[in-house]
């Protein structure tokens, strides 16, 4: 059952998080990519892009606040890892949607082919590097998943990786995808919390995107002939990308499958799902001691130059100055 959020006020935890069920997979068990419509649209068609916006700018607000308490918290870190096929439009997605984050709280990497350096560590070697500490949130634009996808299209790939000759048996990406579900476990359980993204696009609107990056000159060099070469692979590609859901879905590091032929609406189920990731942590700001506040009052009167009249009090500060006055004469009637 598709379910829709209502537009008009900001969405509610609870709307927000009814609403990203239908594409989330925390179980791969029967998994199937062909059960996902890349043009779904949860029966917001194109009069209401309007409406999608406005939810979307919501969304981007309600991320923001939430990123705040996460940095001042500073207990859990956030990944969001983002796969698809090339022009998807990942890098869109992540431009429009983190566009509201404070830039302090918030880091961005993108994992193209691997280094000569990369090439001498493990698969994971290179994302580990780059997982985000404590308070922020960390955003891979492709990842080690990319070591699960393209060297079971491209064996060359897998072959040039340097591994001992030995270790490159039959099973060689069962036990990577064991060791990336095991990982994320062990993510999880340190605090870091990931949701991962596959931008579903179909093969048709593939092909609109590649002609439209080779008939505007503004888009032109967004287009290359390696693009074109992986579009012949595509059948294996949704199989391998099937197989890695399948085995990489779980309660604690859920796959989001996206439908990503409508930009607008990509865009709203990344934020609604990023905003619930964030939610289900239960963030708060940090509670400020009895000891604290004694030494913001003793600044407030360095500021001041005196500790000042009743008026000059904030809200919070009469609120407390009245509950100790009226503790004090409890206590002298109790005398």
């Amino acid at each position: 059952m598709q379910v829709k959020m209502a537009a008009g006020k900001a969405p509610s935890t609870s709307a927000i998080i009814d609403f990203v069920q239908q594409y989330k997979v925390t179980d791969g068990k029967g998994f199937k990519l062909s059960d996902y419509d890349p043009g779904d649209t949860a029966h917001l068609d194109n009069q209401s892009k309007e409406e999608a916006r406005d939810l979307l700018q919501k969304g981007i607000e309600k991320l923001s606040a939430l990123q705040e308490k996460l940095y001042a918290q500073d207990e859990w870190a956030v990944l969001l890892i983002f796969q698809a096929m090339d022009a998807a439009g990942k890098d869109g997605t992540i431009k429009h949607v983190m566009s509201g984050i404070n830039p302090q709280g918030c880091q961005v990497y993108s994992f193209k082919q691997p280094s000569n350096e990369e090439l001498d560590h493990d698969f994971l070697w290179r994302c580990q590097k780059c997982v985000p500490e404590r308070g922020r949130i960390g955003i891979f634009n492709r990842s080690y998943y990319e070591d699960v996808l393209v060297p079971r299209v491209h064996r060359s790939v897998l072959e040039a990786q340097r591994l001992p000759k030995k270790l490159i048996k039959k099973d060689i990406f069962d036990d990577r995808l064991r060791d990336i579900r095991w990982y994320e476990s062990y993510l999880a359980r340190q605090g870091t919390v990931s949701a991962k993204f596959y931008l579903n696009l179909s093969l048709d609107e593939q092909k609109k995107r590649f002609l439209s990056r080779l008939d505007e000159k503004d888009k032109n060099w967004k287009f290359a002939e390696s693009d074109l070469h992986e579009r012949q692979y595509w059948d294996d590609y949704m199989r391998v990308y099937e197989a890695t859901i399948r085995a990489t879905a779980s309660p604690e590091s859920p796959w989001y499958i996206v439908p990503a032929d409508n930009k607008w609406f990509t865009r709203l189920v990344v934020v609604a799902a990023a905003v619930e990731t964030l939610e289900l942590l239960d963030l708060s700001y940090p509670t400020v001691s009895e000891e604290q506040l004694q030494v913001l009052a003793q600044a407030r009167i360095a500021l001041t130059g005196a500790e000042g009249s009743h008026d000059e009090l904030s809200e919070d500060d009469k609120a407390s100055k009245k509950e100790k006055n009226a503790k004090k004469d409890k206590d002298k009637k109790k005398k």
